[in-house]
């Protein structure tokens, strides 16, 4: 889908997968299991095992106990699910915006409503506005759930463990329940530290989810755990039978052996990773100096403000808008410079004026990418100055 999407032509750096070759030891799983006809039903419980020893050789969490898992289709499946146990149809779910945008999707037709708590200028969640959130969709009297991304889609932001803390003692003192979408937690870069949301205190009766989906690229290899605290075990519990149906068996030994087997693998991705970023702020600065960018902690998502590209008027150069349309940047950047971005409006409040790229593919074409952009960018940055 990456690159079908969008005609030859054009560098996608858009959905969230990686260009790289598959870790060797998934690789050699599936060949194995293929070699075997073992092509069934998924059983047993080596899948949560396996990420279980993960969590506590990378994060020293040995609090992921096996029997409080549930294998899952895919982590937002697994969302869906949970907010089913603990919420109502017409209940709200809080959401910190801008986030991945198929929180919103999901969880609207699942007949919940979205409540937003956006982040603060510094993209790093703002208490004070989650406790206002929290006190809002209380007050009416109905259950109330929070679905936090961690680390956080699109901003790349990993959360602390004292922002963490300060999260789960507000959930607790509001009964809201929490929800973590951890599908990221191995993609944390140098310099930051990946914090488990069950591994903060008062977090007993919340829920994580996780996935190697997007740390070893195996997004057709469907496959997910959801995780619950130890009070949030018996409603756990109450998952319909049929969901373990959704998880694909062969996505299970693929991503068992990411977990199991694959840390070398994820180590070197995570190097090359670091790099990309690094390539990625020294080119934005040469090419496009006025975009706004702080780098990412973790995943190998960069959130770019735009905002500046071109003034709040109708029409802009060659009829594409500007930036202060819904899909400004992105149409400017798909249009001018045949490169393929996120809009960020579709993140929520927040977005817009934004695009999301994925840094996550060969220097080579992220250099040429962002150098398509720059060249793409200064007649709009020229025709600002004029009006200006």
């Amino acid at each position: 889908m990456k690159w079908r999407t969008h005609p030859s032509d054009v560098l996608p750096l858009w959905v969230a997968e990686m260009d790289v070759r598959l870790a060797p030891p998934v690789s050699e799983a599936l060949h194995q299991a293929i070699d075997d006809g073992d092509t069934g039903y998924p059983a047993g419980t080596k899948f949560a095992e396996a990420i279980s020893a993960f969590a506590s050789r990378r994060w020293g969490w040995d609090g992921l106990a096996v029997e409080r898992t549930a294998i899952v289709p895919d982590v937002m499946m697994g969302v869906v699910e949970i907010l089913r146990l603990i919420t109502d149809p017409g209940d709200a779910v809080v959401v910190n915006s801008p986030v991945y945008a198929p929180f919103y999707a999901f969880i609207t037709h699942d007949s919940r409503r979205i409540v937003e708590a956006p982040l603060g200028q510094d993209l790093r969640i703002d208490l004070g506005t989650l406790e206002e959130a929290f006190k809002h969709v209380r007050s009416q009297g109905r259950n109330a759930a929070y679905l936090i991304s961690n680390p956080h889609n699109p901003t790349g932001v990993v959360h602390s463990p004292e922002e963490l803390a300060a999260v789960a003692a507000l959930a607790r003192n509001y009964g809201v329940r929490v929800v973590s979408d951890e599908i990221h937690a191995p993609l944390i870069l140098p310099g930051a530290t990946f914090t488990p949301y069950l591994s903060v205190p008062e977090t007993e009766n919340a829920f994580a989810l996780t996935s190697a989906s997007k740390a070893w690229n195996l997004a057709g290899l469907k496959a997910a755990l959801a995780i619950a605290g130890p009070d949030a075990a018996d409603d756990l519990h109450r998952m319909p039978e049929e969901v373990s149906h959704g998880p694909s068996h062969l996505g299970i030994i693929a991503q068992t052996a990411a977990f199991r087997d694959g840390e070398e693998w994820l180590d070197a991705l995570l190097r090359g990773l670091d790099a990309n970023r690094t390539l990625l702020g020294k080119m934005l600065a040469e090419h496009l100096p006025g975009v706004g960018y702080a780098a990412p902690e973790g995943t190998y998502l960069a959130w770019l403000d735009c905002s500046h590209l071109a003034p709040d008027s109708p029409g802009g150069p060659d009829g594409l808008g500007t930036v202060a349309d819904l899909a400004g940047p992105a149409k400017i950047f798909l249009d001018k410079a045949r490169v393929a971005l996120s809009s960020g409006h579709v993140f929520g409040t927040g977005g817009a004026g934004h695009v999301r790229l994925n840094f996550a593919t060969s220097q080579a074409i992220l250099t040429e990418a962002v150098t398509r952009m720059g060249r793409a960018a200064v007649p709009i940055e020229q025709d600002s100055s004029a009006r200006a």
